[in-house]
């Protein structure tokens, strides 16, 4: 992809790394120097954007506009930014409904479509969705892909399910396990050796974890969380970090012996949650406190917060 040459000054002005924050009720995304905490860009998106993902040449971000949560009102675009110029692109991906989970990978952009129950992909050369795979289950909400692309993770809210896809050679593409797990099943994660699949079940305070290999539950405990919203392993796989939407809370589990650690309360609404790639800190928007917290990850204490705008909580990370 070629980058004109107004396009590179802006980019010398961008941080490196730097961290991507949705705000959902000022309908925007900024761009913070994690150096100093400083939002150093604002761009505009769509209605009540809810996640956000980063190109792996750091130039752009794809963000899904998920829409307000009236009935009558579901989200039907991506936001494509430009990060160099500031420069917000919106691609209707109409009739898919209330996209929300999204990541980058292989050059394409993968998103769920939630009211649609699907998976879809966009080509970012062509501008145009070049893939679509239906899951038949209800709110198909966040998505984990597998490092060779070859399996994708979606969590179902209302039906309780984990999607497991995975590529064939055979005509059908795609094959699909339903993995019952526990009650509202949202915050999930791969662990980094790709053997476990976590998901944090929201409406009963568990996490169910899947044998990827056997394709099955192997065990579900409790972590006592009121509304869990999100997970994330940290990249040595040692740690697990779960927010709390209801307590304000970060739950820390220790992934080998199967329990909880810490308990920290952040504020209110804890969501989203971004680790570093280099382990060292974790970042947790705080949606009605108008924050994001970060977290030092070797002592896992506090070490400071950024102020970035009305009802944070997607979040990416532009480098390494």
């Amino acid at each position: 992809m070629l980058v004109c040459g107004t396009n590179l000054i802006s980019l010398a002005q961008l941080p490196f790394p730097a961290l991507l924050v949705l705000n959902k009720v000022d309908n925007t995304l900024v761009i913070v120097d994690p150096a100093t905490n400083v939002i150093v860009g604002t761009v505009p998106t769509g209605n009540a954007p809810h996640e956000v993902a980063a190109s792996s040449d750091g130039l752009y971000a794809y963000v899904t506009n998920y829409g307000p949560f009236e009935p009558d009102q579901p989200g039907n675009s991506l936001s494509v930014i430009d990060l160099g110029t500031r420069k917000e692109t919106r691609v209707d991906v109409s009739p898919l409904r209330r996209p929300h989970g999204i990541e980058f990978a292989g050059d394409k952009v993968y998103f769920t479509a939630e009211l649609s129950k699907a998976i879809a992909r966009f080509d970012p050369q062509s501008q145009k969705l070049d893939w679509l795979l239906g899951t038949g289950q209800n709110r198909t909400h966040m998505l984990v892909l597998s490092k060779d692309l070859n399996t994708i993770f979606t969590a179902n809210i209302t039906s309780n399910t984990i999607s497991m896809l995975q590529r064939t050679s055979g005509p059908e593409e795609w094959t699909e396990t339903v993995i019952p797990v526990g009650k509202g099943p949202e915050g999930c994660d791969l662990s980094p050796d790709g053997k476990e699949f976590w998901a944090a079940n929201s409406s009963d305070g568990s996490v169910s974890i899947i044998d990827v290999a056997e394709k099955k539950v192997l065990q579900t405990f409790d972590v006592g969380t009121k509304r869990s919203n999100r997970l994330k392993f940290t990249p040595d796989g040692k740690t697990v970090l779960i927010s709390d939407l209801r307590t304000g809370d970060l739950v820390i589990v220790d992934p080998q012996a199967r329990k909880v650690t810490k308990r920290m309360n952040l504020g209110r609404s804890a969501a989203g949650i971004l680790v570093a790639p280099d382990g060292s800190r974790a970042y947790v928007a705080l949606s009605a406190d108008n924050k994001v917290a970060i977290i030092d990850l070797k002592t896992l204490s506090r070490a400071g917060e950024i102020a970035t705008g009305r009802n944070p909580d997607g979040m990416a990370w532009v480098g390494r």
